[in-house]
C-alpha cells in the first residue's frame, strides 16, 4: 500500500438484541477472542495512523474488555442518535483536525476478515482513485444483509437495507459486508447530508454511497473471494457458524506447519495457541487461549488445555488443565485435573484420577493415581502412593506441604499441612502425617488391630454376611 494517511473506524456501538444476551454482542467470542478483538487484531496489521472504536451499548463493559489488549485504540462515544452513519460522524469528529487521507470503516461484528483482504481493498481503492470502495460478497441466502444495488453498467448505485428493500431488491444476492474505504473529504461532505428517513429511523452509513453516486463521485466495489470472511454476527447460530469457519482456518494452518490433527472436526484450537512441528492432536481435544505445545508432544484424546505450556515429547490424554506447565517427556492422564499453578517436571507423571493445584512436582516424580496434591512443593524422583492427599486447608487458611527428593509414600497417606518430609523419607500405608518427617525416616500411624469375634452374626443376623460367617466358622 502507498503511504497515504489511514484512519480505521471500528463500529462497536450496537446493542445486538438478536443475541438475547447480557453480554454485548461484540464481546462474544470465537477462537478465544472477542468479535471486536478479532477486528482490532486485523486492523493493527494495516499500519494505520489512527484506530478508533465507537461504543455506546454497555459502553463501560466494552471499554474495559479492550483496555488491556488494545491500549492504542481511541474510544469514541456515540450519542443518542442511532445508526452507523452517526457512529462514523462522531468518529470523524474525533480525528485530528485537518486529517486528510483514507478512512477504513470496519464492523465490530465481522470477525473473519483477514489483513490481506483489507490490504487489497485499500490498494484497489487508491488505484481506482475512488471516493468510496465497499467490500461485498455473494451469498446463496442474503437474508438479513443490506443489498448492493448496481446499475445496468454494473456500477454500484446504492445499498438498500433488508427492511427497506423492495421485493426485487431483496432478491439481489450481492450483500454489503459493512466494510468501506472512503476518502476523508468525500466522506465528510456526504455524511453531513444523510437523514433518518427510513424504516429504522436511523442514520445509515450506507446512504453515503447513494449520495456520492448522485454527486457523480466514483464508487467502487470489491467482491470478496471468500464469502465466509464477510459473515456478520447477529445471533447465536451465526456466532457458532463463524466459530466453525475460523476453527477450520486455524486447524488447516497448523496442519500445513507440520502438526498432525487426526480429526479436524472435533479439534478446536484458539487463535492465540502455538503448536510446534510434529505435535499430534487426537480427537475431541481443545487447545485454548495462549497454550504452547512443543515438538513431539501428543495431546488427547478428550483433552482440554487452557493457557498451558507442554514440553517436548510429553503425552497428555483425557485431561483438563488450566494454567499448568507440563515438562518434557512427562505424562499426564487419563482423567487428570490440573488446576492453575501446577508445574510438572521433565519425565514426571500425573496419573489417573489425580487433581493438582498450585503444586510444583519435580523431575521424574510421580503422582500415579487417585490423589490430591494442592499447595505443595515436591522434589525429584518422588513417588506418591495411591490416594495420597495433601490436606492443605484448615477451614480458615491454606497451608503448604514440602516433600524432599526420593520420598515414597504408602497408599492412603494423608499429609496434614503445614508439614515437611525430608529427602528419602517414607510413610507407611494409611499414615496420617501431622509432624515433619526427618530425612530418611519412616512415618507410620500404627494402632493395634482389634477383632470382635461374632460381631456380624450378633448384629447382622439373617444377612448373607452372617450366614457366610456361620458356615465358615462351622467348617473350621
Amino acid at each position: 500500500m502507498s503511504q497515504n494517511p489511514l484512519a480505521i473506524i471500528v463500529l462497536a456501538a450496537g446493542q445486538g438484541t438478536r443475541m438475547k444476551s447480557r453480554l454485548p454482542k461484540v464481546l462474544h467470542q470465537i477462537g478465544g477472542r472477542s468479535l471486536v478483538g478479532h477486528v482490532l487484531s486485523t486492523a493493527q496489521h494495516l499500519g494505520a495512523d489512527h484506530i478508533e472504536v465507537v461504543v455506546r451499548h454497555e459502553r463501560d463493559q466494552v471499554v474495559a474488555a479492550l483496555a488491556d489488549q488494545y491500549p492504542n485504540a481511541v474510544i469514541v462515544d456515540q450519542d443518542e442518535i442511532p445508526g452507523t452513519g452517526r457512529a462514523v460522524q462522531v468518529a470523524l469528529d474525533a480525528l485530528p483536525v485537518g486529517f486528510e487521507g483514507d478512512v477504513l470503516v470496519l464492523s465490530g461484528d465481522v470477525p473473519l476478515l483477514e489483513s490481506d483482504t483489507l490490504e487489497a481493498l485499500i490498494t484497489g481503492h487508491r488505484a481506482a482513485a475512488a471516493a468510496a470502495t465497499l467490500l461485498s460478497a455473494r451469498l446463496g441466502d442474503p437474508t438479513g444483509y443490506g443489498r448492493v444495488i448496481r446499475g445496468a453498467d454494473g456500477i454500484v448505485e446504492r445499498i438498500v437495507e433488508q427492511k427497506d428493500a423492495s421485493p426485487e431488491e431483496a432478491a439481489v444476492t450481492e450483500i454489503n459486508a459493512g466494510v468501506y474505504v472512503f476518502r476523508a473529504a468525500d466522506l465528510r461532505r456526504s455524511i453531513a447530508q444523510i437523514d433518518q428517513n427510513n424504516a429504522q429511523g436511523e442514520l445509515y452509513l450506507t446512504d453515503v454511497i447513494g449520495l456520492l453516486r448522485g454527486a457523480a463521485r466514483p464508487v467502487a466495489a470489491e467482491v470478496a473471494a471468500d464469502a465466509a470472511s464477510t459473515f456478520g454476527i447477529n445471533d447465536r447460530a451465526q456466532l457458532a457458524e463463524a466459530g466453525r469457519v475460523l476453527n477450520q482456518r486455524i486447524v488447516r494452518r497448523w496442519q500445513r506447519e507440520g502438526v498432525t490433527i487426526v480429526d479436524p472436526a472435533t479439534t478446536w484450537i484458539d487463535d492465540d495457541a502455538t503448536l510446534a512441528p510434529d505435535v499430534t492432536i487426537l480427537p475431541h481435544t481443545q487447545i485454548l487461549r495462549a497454550t504452547v505445545i512443543a515438538a513431539g508432544a501428543t495431546i488427547g484424546p478428550d483433552t482440554t488445555l487452557v493457557d498451558c505450556e507442554v514440553g517436548e515429547d510429553a503425552v497428555v490424554k483425557r485431561t483438563d488443565a488450566t494454567l499448568a506447565v507440563i515438562g518434557a517427556a512427562a505424562t499426564v492422564g487419563p482423567f487428570s485435573f490440573l488446576r492453575p499453578g501446577t508445574v510438572l517436571g521433565a519425565g514426571g507423571k500425573i496419573g489417573a484420577y489425580v487433581e493438582t493445584k498450585n503444586a510444583q512436582i519435580g523431575e521424574g516424580s510421580k503422582v500415579p493415581h487417585l490423589s490430591y496434591v494442592g499447595d505443595a512443593t515436591i522434589g525429584r524422583h518422588v513417588n506418591l502412593g495411591a490416594s495420597t492427599i495433601t490436606a492443605n486447608y484448615d477451614d480458615v487458611n491454606k497451608h503448604r506441604t514440602e516433600i524432599g527428593d526420593e520420598v515414597h509414600t504408602g497408599s492412603h497417606t494423608v499429609l496434614v499441612a503445614p508439614v515437611r518430609l525430608g529427602a528419602g523419607a517414607k510413610t507407611g500405608a494409611g499414615a496420617v502425617v501431622r509432624k515433619d518427617v526427618p530425612a530418611g525416616a519412616l512415618a507410620m500411624s500404627v494402632a493395634p488391630q482389634r477383632n470382635i469375634e461374632g460381631w456380624v452374626e450378633k448384629n447382622r443376623a439373617g444377612t448373607g454376611a452372617a450366614d457366610a460367617a456361620t458356615r465358615e466358622r462351622s467348617a473350621e
